[in-house]
C-alpha cells in the first residue's frame, strides 16, 4: 500500500529536513521515492492537458557525446559484429550512463548521517548502506524500481540560458556559474508558469551548447581536471523549500551535475538532500536544445514527459530514454 499520503505539505512541516524516509526498507515505495507522486490521476491529467499537437522531441544527448568523460570514468565503446557472417549484425555496448544524459538513481549518491559513535557515517536513501548496494543479492533502492512504471507526467522547462542571453549574461556551462532561485522565479513569472504537484522540473543551463563550442584540446583538458567546475542551480535552503513545497516528482537539467559544482554552499548540497534525503530523482546532461526551440515556437513551456529507465534491478543510474510530447 502506498505511503504517499504521509508527504508533508510544507518544508517547515518536515520533522527532519535532511531526510524523509517514510517507506519500509526494500519496498517498492522506498524504491520509487518521490516518483510515488505520479499517481494515475496526475499522469492522466498531464496527458489530457499537455498533449495537444502531437509534436515531440527526445531529450537524450548522444551516448558518447561527453568524450573524454570526467572523473576518470570509462569512455563509451560501441562495436558492430557479425553474429551470422554475411547475414546479420549485432551491437555490443559498454558505457557509463554518467557520460551522457542520465537519471541519477538513489544508489548513486549518499549523504552525511553522523552519529555520536560514528561521526563519519554516510547513508544512501532510506538508510541504505554501501554494503547493501554492493551485495549482489540486494535490489534495495535500485533503479529497476523505476522501470516498473516508468516516469511520466507534466514537464516544465525553465530556459535559463535563453533568459541569460537576453539579459546580456554570458554563461559558461563548465564554470561555477550559478542560476539563482530568484532567476528561476523571474523566468517562471515571465512565461506564466504555474507549478503543479507532480511536475518534472527541467532547467536549461547551457552545458551542451558550451561543449559543442569546445575543441578537442579543451575537452581533453576538462576530462583531466581533478575537480572540474560545472554551472548549475544554486544551493540554498530557499531552493530546498522551493523543491519541497512544489512537490516535484523529479528534476533534470542539461548541466553536468544539476547544481553548481563544486558546491558553493556545501551545507545545502542538493544531491545530499534531494537524492539521499528525499528520494527525488536528478537528471543530468539532458539535451534540451530542441526542446527549448519548440517551447519558444509554440509559446508554451509545459509538455508531457515519458521516460523509461533501464530495467536493471540493481542499477545505480540509467539513460533517460526520454521524450517530450506537446
Amino acid at each position: 500500500m502506498s505511503q504517499f499520503k504521509e508527504l508533508p505539505e510544507k518544508y517547515e512541516d518536515l520533522p527532519d529536513k535532511r531526510r524523509f524516509w517514510p517507506a519500509s526498507p526494500g519496498s517498492l515505495d522506498e524504491g520509487l521515492g518521490m516518483l510515488r507522486i505520479l499517481t494515475p490521476e496526475i499522469v492522466a491529467n498531464a496527458a489530457r492537458t499537455q498533449i495537444k499537437t502531437g509534436e515531440r522531441v527526445c531529450l537524450n544527448w548522444e551516448l558518447e557525446k561527453l568524450h573524454p568523460p570526467g572523473f576518470n570514468r570509462k569512455a563509451f565503446e560501441h562495436r558492430i559484429k557479425w553474429v551470422m557472417p554475411e547475414v546479420a549484425f549485432d551491437d555490443e555496448y559498454h558505457f557509463n550512463p554518467q557520460q551522457s544524459s542520465q537519471w541519477d538513481g538513489f544508489r548513486h549518491h549518499n549523504a552525511p548521517a553522523p552519529t555520536a559513535g560514528d561521526k563519519g557515517r554516510r547513508l544512501f536513501y532510506g538508510g541504505t548502506t554501501g554494503e547493501e548496494i554492493l551485495d549482489q543479492s540486494s535490489t534495495r533502492i535500485g533503479i529497476g524500481h523505476w522501470a516498473k512504471k516508468g516516469i511520466a507526467g507534466r514537464g516544465v522547462l525553465i530556459d535559463y540560458l535563453s533568459w541569460a542571453e537576453k539579459m546580456g549574461i554570458k554563461v559558461d556551462g563548465l564554470s561555477q556559474h550559478t542560476a539563482s532561485l530568484d532567476d528561476v522565479l523571474t523566468i517562471a513569472k515571465e512565461c506564466n508558469i504555474q507549478f503543479e504537484k507532480g511536475d518534472i522540473f527541467f532547467l536549461r543551463i547551457g552545458l551542451t551548447k558550451t561543449w559543442d563550442s569546445m575543441n578537442d584540446d579543451q575537452k581533453q583538458a576538462y576530462s583531466e581536471q581533478k575537480i572540474p567546475k560545472h554551472a548549475g542551480l544554486e544551493q540554498s535552503e530557499r531552493v530546498l523549500k522551493f523543491m519541497w513545497d512544489n512537490h516535484f516528482a523529479a528534476v533534470a537539467s542539461d548541466a553536468v551535475s544539476f547544481e553548481v559544482f563544486p558546491p558553493i554552499q556545501p551545507e545545502f548540497d542538493l544531491h545530499h538532500h534531494l537524492l539521499a534525503g528525499w528520494g527525488l530523482p536528478i537528471g543530468e546532461m539532458f539535451d534540451l536544445e530542441e526542446l527549448a526551440e519548440m517551447c519558444k515556437r509554440l509559446g508554451r513551456w509545459t509538455f508531457f514527459v515519458s521516460s523509461s529507465p533501464l530495467n536493471c534491478p540493481k542499477g545505480v543510474s540509467s539513460p533517460p530514454n526520454c521524450m517530450a510530447i506537446f
